[in-house]
């Protein structure tokens, strides 16, 4: 069975919105985009590196997998766009119909959460889900998030988009490891409790 493994840059007041550009999400207003560029270090690269050597396929909800696939095909002195390109890209959408235009992308057909139920069951390595918040809420209240890689930045962002919102579920997370970037920047690896 493949595990679910939730990869996120959040703000210490847990904020996830736009961390990489300007332009990624403006919803509501916010005006912060790109906040986590700055705190890229070396540490944070090979933490990066390894977690996507690890990975089997990506889950993306629409919204984020829209935004990847407007941007990572253009970044051709990227290290990291061949990889992606490589992965499969699962998409939950209920708007989505295939084919999609970035190469190895799949909507997920049907009930989403059904479908990943079954992504999960197949063998192979895990599955990442990068971004994608609304999504991540709703594969916890499935129980379908197996672990966290959350990247805190030492910052207050004031306002914005959570990964976790208020009335989300209770529940516990046990730190399995972290590691400190030159920046500030908290790696912390969570499983469910």
């Amino acid at each position: 069975m493949r595990k679910i493994i939730v990869t996120e840059s959040i703000s210490l007041d847990g904020v996830m919105q736009a961390p990489g550009r300007p332009d990624e999400d403006i919803r509501d207003g916010f005006s912060r985009g790109g906040w986590a560029v700055p705190y890229t270090d070396q540490v944070m690269g090979s933490a990066m590196g390894e977690g996507m050597a690890a990975t089997g396929a990506l889950l993306l909800g629409r919204r984020t997998w829209a935004d990847f696939a407007g941007y990572w095909p253009r970044q051709t002195d990227n290290p990291f766009t061949p990889v992606l390109d490589a992965l499969p890209k699962y998409v939950a959408s209920t708007t989505l119909e295939g084919p999609l235009p970035w190469v190895n992308s799949y909507p997920l057909t049907g009930d989403p959460i059904a479908a990943v139920r079954e992504l999960k069951a197949q063998e192979g390595a895990d599955i990442s889900v990068l971004g994608s918040g609304a999504l991540v809420r709703s594969l916890r209240r499935h129980g379908l998030v197996d672990g966290y890689v959350l990247l805190v930045h030492p910052l207050v962002l004031g306002g914005g988009r959570r990964l976790f919102e208020p009335g989300d579920e209770p529940g516990e997370l046990r730190l399995t490891s972290s590691v400190t970037t030159t920046t500030g920047v908290v790696i912390a690896r969570y499983e469910p409790a």
